[in-house]
């Protein structure tokens, strides 16, 4: 027992903090949004605690220590068995059961927030079956603060409050209060690694220390429970700007009984989510329990006050790995994320969220059209790249809102205009692709960005706007005549006799584009430590998104060449069923060893890539049931999908099972929408995300392609002639040109495309020879300068 002189804890600052797995089992919070408040669940003990916003982490882990005092003292999440229940249906409301393996006890716990108040309730019931332990076992409250965000620099003590005892810890101005209903026997608060309460137990199964105070480090809270006869209880952790407030809502929490909690949460779940209409149970093979949880899973991921942010996932991938400097983690609003969550809501018949991610998004839109590469859920930027599927896939979110009547009075018009403008000055090489790696032409991105340009023009056509609708259609009709040219090689050497495919990207510089980089020749730096290639020989299934959004026949025989190569180098069959990787040679992801990825590894299976697959099978007249019982198969205990699983041999010491998943993100929200939209493709025969413009323009009744598009992006060297030569700027310009060597020269003035805002010429090329060169130079009208530089386009 330490003395009132010991009150002040030793081994500060503690050891260097880590973050803890991103395995998770279950997510949650209460629906209503004056619960600022969510947890995350993994091995049976509750893991991250997020507040005020979904992308604020304040702890590490919060689990029981067990003890006789004296012969054991075990740890919830190692030593116990786990079993994850959901007592109701539409709800992430969770009872975990954590057993002593010889069933000498165990541990029931109720896991949910208080429905109104930021407050974590955790209902408790020890349960003994080895008589030989009543009046012995001894429960141990242990908590890791990482308060906004940081495991260092965390202050704890011990405090009462009429006569209650608490244990609070602060950082900055988040505060956090932990007690429990029936009181704590002791308390300690202490450095992790030194004089937390793992190390007092641990030694000799009793709690000895009793310091009052842990200054400004790595620090752990420690309470005894001071257990009732009934052997049940309640933990409540409550987190606010103040210690007062928190003070406050923990004591309202626990003034109202666990009961009326449990059932106002239930019902708030309940009535937001069941709708008979939108009942795809038939479509699954497990009777609808994945699919309503996947929509609960993509509603909780919502910030309450910036509403509409949906982050990617409430974990830190290998965040066992990972410390205050690795601050990411993958709660940040990505758009492709954010828009594939709000996507799979709509297919559930969840209007409400997805209204107000389209909302949000607006809200952060640059002027120049584009939006972050990612953000935090005020809109502020974290990564800085540029992706071009990122600024189209806002327009496709609109566009199906606005087909289902589900934009209220919202009038996106302004957001959908700037980015179809930065769409046409950026493309076609995006800075980024989908997977964040690589500059080039890229198969997924280009069918993101025709689909939606083809989206933006049917709705200008819709409400007469009919020029500015023909030059985006123009534009959009131009992409998708070069798809081959940009991302085919004739060349590839991955299976024999099939040598022209589709490839992952064809790379070229992101800041001078090379409007005709040669896909058999290109060499790709592959990221994550994955080396040099021929990019003619690195395919992933992108592809597939010309097919999902209506752009190319599925039996297209390209497509179905593509499809064998993939199949052939990326697909590994698993006991759940198939699963693919993003594509050879990645990097990303689980090392050989079964170790976290340090920044090189070896990318594995997603289940993502399954419903691409699924999506795919659909468009082709296949039934995609059983991928669709594949991915169900994926999911954890707690019905968690995860990023990647592991497709090697398994690995018991490294906890790595084939099929199952790898310490990457749990859940990922992209992979419970990919699930959902796929189940809603079957129930309706067709792939939800199909762009029906885009289907019946370049699939049902081909429209030629009569322009070919020159901008300061894309510098075209030479065109086919006939074609119309079209030359699109940002500002207002002439345009000075010859056609005979600059013997004789011609000056054209640019017209407005009012509704975008930009500026253009058209040059019919039908009665040059070929042969002939058409040399030009610009003139801004606005600055009154010349661009001081000559261009040239060969006709051929």
């Amino acid at each position: 027992m330490s003395s009132p002189e010991d009150s002040l804890a030793f081994g500060a600052p503690g050891i260097e903090p880590r973050w803890t797995s991103s395995a998770k089992e279950g997510v949650g919070t209460a629906y209503h949004t004056s619960c600022r408040l969510w947890f995350t669940l993994s091995h049976g003990i509750v893991n991250e605690i997020y507040y005020p916003h979904v992308d604020q982490p304040n702890t590490r882990d919060f689990q029981f220590l067990i003890s006789d005092g004296e012969t054991f003292c075990h740890e919830e999440k190692r030593d116990l068995n786990h079993e994850i229940e959901y007592p109701a249906r539409d709800c992430l409301f969770y009872r975990l059961t954590n057993s002593e393996p010889n069933g000498r006890y165990r541990l029931v716990k109720d896991v949910l927030t208080d429905p109104h108040r930021s407050v974590l309730l955790v209902h408790t019931k020890l349960e003994i079956s080895d008589q030989s332990l009543r009046g012995k076992l001894r429960l141990y409250a242990l908590l890791a603060p990482h308060l906004a965000g940081f495991g260092g620099g965390n202050s704890g003590s011990c405090t009462e409050i009429g006569g209650c005892e608490l244990m609070h810890a602060v950082r900055q101005n988040v505060h956090l209060l932990m007690t429990c209903s029936s009181g704590f026997s002791r308390r300690s608060v202490g450095y992790v690694g030194f004089s937390d309460g793992w190390q007092d137990l641990m030694r000799n199964f009793k709690m000895d220390w009793e310091f009052r105070t842990a200054p400004n480090g790595n620090i752990a809270l420690t309470g005894e429970i001071n257990l009732p006869d009934s052997a049940e209880f309640t933990i409540a952790v409550a987190l606010g700007r103040s210690y007062q407030s928190s003070a406050t809502k923990l004591f309202q929490s626990l003034a109202e009984p666990f009961e009326s909690n449990r059932e106002a949460y239930v019902r708030q779940w309940q009535r937001a989510v069941i709708n008979p209409e939108f009942d795809f149970s038939s479509d699954t093979s497990d009777g609808g329990g994945e699919y309503r949880l996947s929509r609960c899973v993509l509603l909780a991921h919502e910030d309450k006050v910036f509403q509409g942010a949906i982050v990617a996932s409430m974990s830190i991938p290998w965040g066992e790995a990972k410390g205050d400097l690795d601050f990411g983690g993958y709660h940040l609003v990505w758009t492709r994320d954010l828009v594939q969550s709000a996507s799979a809501l709509v297919a559930t018949g969840q209007m409400g969220t997805p209204l107000r991610a389209l909302i949000w998004l607006a809200a952060i839109q640059r002027p120049d059209g584009s939006f972050p590469q990612n953000s935090w859920i005020d809109g502020t930027a974290y990564w800085s790249g540029l992706q071009l599927d990122q600024v189209a896939l806002p327009i496709l979110l609109a566009w199906r809102l606005h087909k289902h009547d589900a934009l209220d009075l919202f009038e996106p018009r302004v957001m959908i205009v700037r980015a179809a403008a930065r769409l046409i000055l950026r493309g076609p090489v995006t800075a980024q692709e989908r997977w964040e790696e690589n500059s080039g032409y890229s198969p997924s991105t280009l069918a993101v960005v025709i689909a939606a340009l083809t989206c933006a023009a049917d709705w200008a056509r819709e409400i007469g706007h009919n020029d500015a609708a023909d030059f985006v259609f123009a534009y959009a009709d131009w992409l998708a005549a070069h798809v081959e040219e940009w991302t085919v090689t004739t060349a590839g050497e991955l299976v024999q006799g099939i040598p022209r495919h589709y490839i992952r990207i064809n790379p070229t510089d992101p800041n001078e584009p090379d409007p005709h980089a040669d896909a058999n020749t290109q060499m790709l730096q592959i990221a994550n430590g994955g080396g040099v290639h021929p990019a003619r020989n690195i395919v992933g299934g992108d592809f597939l998104h010309l097919v999902r959004y209506g752009i190319r026949r599925p039996d297209d025989p390209l497509v179905c060449d593509s499809i064998e190569v993939i199949d052939r180098v990326l697909k590994h069959d698993l006991p759940q069923g198939p699963g693919w990787r993003r594509y050879n040679h990645d990097g990303y992801g689980q090392r050989e060893d079964g170790s976290a990825y340090d920044g090189t590894g070896v990318g594995r299976c997603w289940p993502i890539l399954t419903g691409e697959r699924g999506h795919y099978e659909l468009a082709a007249g296949r039934d995609p049931k059983p991928l669709i019982t594949t991915i169900e198969d994926f999911s954890n205990q707690g019905g968690m999908l995860t990023e990647q699983v592991w497709d090697g041999p398994d690995l018991p010491r490294a906890r790595m099972k084939r099929g199952c998943p790898t310490g990457a993100a749990m859940p990922l929200c992209w992979s419970h929408a990919e699930y959902v939209s796929l189940v809603r493709s079957r129930h309706d025969g067709v792939c939800f995300h199909r762009v029906d413009p885009a289907y019946q323009r370049y699939v049902v009744n081909p429209v030629p392609n009569r322009f070919e598009i020159w901008t300061l992006r894309y510098p075209m060297r030479r065109m086919s002639r006939g074609k119309i030569l079209r030359i699109i700027l940002a500002e207002e310009a002439s345009i000075t040109w010859s056609a005979d060597n600059w013997q004789r020269t011609n000056k054209s003035e640019t017209m407005h495309q009012e509704k975008l805002n930009l500026w253009f010429a058209d040059f019919p090329t039908a009665e040059w020879p070929v042969g002939s060169v058409f040399a030009f130079t610009i003139f801004w009208t606005r600055e009154q300068r010349w661009e001081n530089q000559n261009w040239q386009i060969s006709i051929v």
